[in-house]
């Protein structure tokens, strides 16, 4: 099992529809998809820079945004599910489909989560792949640290992940790495079991 989260900024690449394709056809029963919430959780920070939002109204909000996101993703390929839930998630998969997790009612009160923007779809991921007892868990963004650094604390103060992201490296047994979406041929190889000799994985360290 991989968890894949795919940022909401890879609508802006125009390739978004044609990774979901790929994906469907590689990655069907093996995927849980995370949506980041792009567009949508930018008009939520719009919200909350102007009506000065308390932190659980913008913190909900976000997570509704995040769902927003995995709706438009849905449309765009039938092999992808909405799932609320672990019992959702493993349904899906064992139906060789694709479950977009919907998180707000996984976390929208839980004391596990803090109500911040510390917190986005970055960590959310880290949090279900550990949920889900799996290690793998993929960034697939549509940029690269320039510097070539994948450390936690460099992507975070660089605006790349969350800030909060650093914090759930320690003592855990999920392995997150972060895939240029360029190189998603890569981790498709992985997921037919090809072993490539370069995945293009880089794992995002302390």
């Amino acid at each position: 099992m991989w968890v894949l989260k795919l940022g909401g900024s890879l609508l802006e690449t125009g390739e978004l529809p044609e990774t979901l394709k790929q994906l469907s056809e590689h990655g069907a029963g093996q995927i849980v998809v995370v949506p980041g919430g792009g567009v949508f959780a930018d008009q939520v920070r719009l919200l909350d820079e102007e009506l000065k939002l308390d932190d659980l109204t913008a913190h909900r909000l976000a997570l509704r945004a995040m769902e927003e996101f995995g709706k438009l993703l849905i449309t765009m390929n039938p092999c992808l599910h909405a799932a609320e839930s672990l019992e959702a998630i493993n349904y899906w998969l064992d139906q060789d489909q694709i479950p977009v997790w919907f998180p707000y009612e996984m976390t929208f009160d839980n004391p596990a989560i803090k109500a911040s923007w510390d917190i986005t779809s970055d960590s959310l991921s880290f949090w279900l792949a550990s949920q889900l007892e799996c290690q793998n868990l993929v960034l697939l963004k549509p940029a690269e640290p320039q510097e070539n650094n994948y450390s936690a604390a460099y992507l975070s103060s660089s605006g790349f992940i969350d800030k909060a992201f650093n914090d759930m490296l320690v003592d855990t047994f999920v392995k997150p790495s972060w895939l240029y979406y360029k190189y998603l041929s890569s981790f498709l190889d992985l997921l037919k079991n090809k072993n490539p000799e370069s995945t293009h994985l880089k794992p995002i360290t302390t």
